[in-house]
């Protein structure tokens, strides 16, 4: 019986209930049964090759796809690595592979060097200037466990990371960084603080209680004006830099269908709803696609 409690329903179903008995508690650490952590840090590289404009690199879809697969799942092995003893305080996250003693520190390990070869495999598909910048991000993703710890905002700096591709998919296509570039990335990161803040919603009563801070707990009851505030913010972001590769009003136009996709997140949030709050955030990923249509069509249509 005590065995059974330490095994979470999400290893006993689904993708992740297939798997050999021996390789689910691995396949948790990864979140394979949660594929949207991959969507949100994937679509920031696609929107940078598509706002670029592509130029044949259509490659870079799929290989980009394939690093964000990788080095998210290691940063969850990573996280998981430096969280297990918080984890054990919280609800949520008590029975994860690593908090409930189903895998030892040793194979964490191992398996996140394994994901990283395959991150780097993907390093060596870009150019010079693609892979200086991607490399850059690995002291902010080595620093992101610990921000809980010390700020009210750890999900700026979250935003920071999961944002990072927008400057990695840019020069992957020309070569260089420019100021386009950080735009898409500054909107990408108010974008992050604001959907990982809807995230953070549903861990208020069991952060305070651990002492871990979150902008969710720092805004109470104005987070969905908080959200609704870097929502707005994302959108400004995302159109200073589609305007810097196609100053057209008409480019902008490209932006509205995401723009009624985040409102909508933004009104119907609530503090006290957590099961709704990770439905919004969930949601992002349909967001994500509308940006990066929007910026295809803006990035093809400047290159012609």
């Amino acid at each position: 019986m005590a065995a059974i409690e330490t095994v979470p329903d999400s290893e006993r179903r689904g993708l992740i209930g297939a798997l050999p008995a021996g390789l689910r508690p691995f396949a948790s650490l990864m979140r394979l049964d949660r594929p949207i952590g991959t969507w949100l840090l994937y679509w920031p590289c696609a929107w940078g090759v598509a706002l670029a404009g592509v130029r044949g690199r259509w490659d870079l879809f799929l290989w980009l796809a394939l690093g964000a697969f990788a080095m998210r799942s290691a940063g969850c092995v990573y996280n998981d690595i430096v969280d297990r003893d918080l984890d054990r305080q919280v609800e949520r996250t008590r029975l994860r592979p690593l908090a409930s003693g189903r895998v030892g520190l040793g194979a964490a390990w191992a398996l996140a060097i394994g994901l990283c070869l395959i991150g780097l495999v993907v390093l060596l598909q870009l150019n010079w200037t693609a892979q200086l910048v991607a490399l850059a991000s690995l002291a902010l993703v080595a620093a992101y466990p610990f921000m809980k710890r010390i700020t009210w905002w750890p999900q700026s700096w979250l935003g920071l990371v999961f944002s990072w591709g927008a400057l990695v998919g840019w020069p992957a296509v020309t070569g260089a960084l420019a100021v386009p570039a950080v735009m898409l990335w500054l909107g990408s990161v108010a974008w992050v603080v604001g959907y990982d803040t809807l995230y953070a919603i549903q861990d208020m009563e069991d952060d305070a209680l651990v002492g871990v801070r979150s902008s969710a707990r720092r805004l109470g009851d104005r987070a969905p004006l908080g959200i609704a505030c870097f929502y707005a913010l994302a959108l400004a972001g995302w159109g200073a830099a589609v305007w810097l590769v196609k100053p057209d009003v008409l480019a902008l136009v490209a932006l509205l269908p995401a723009a009624i996709h985040l409102a909508g997140q933004a009104l119907r949030a609530d503090p006290k709803d957590g099961e709704l709050a990770l439905a919004l955030f969930r949601s992002n990923r349909w967001c994500g696609l509308l940006v990066f249509a929007g910026m295809l069509v803006v990035g093809l249509s400047a290159v012609d």
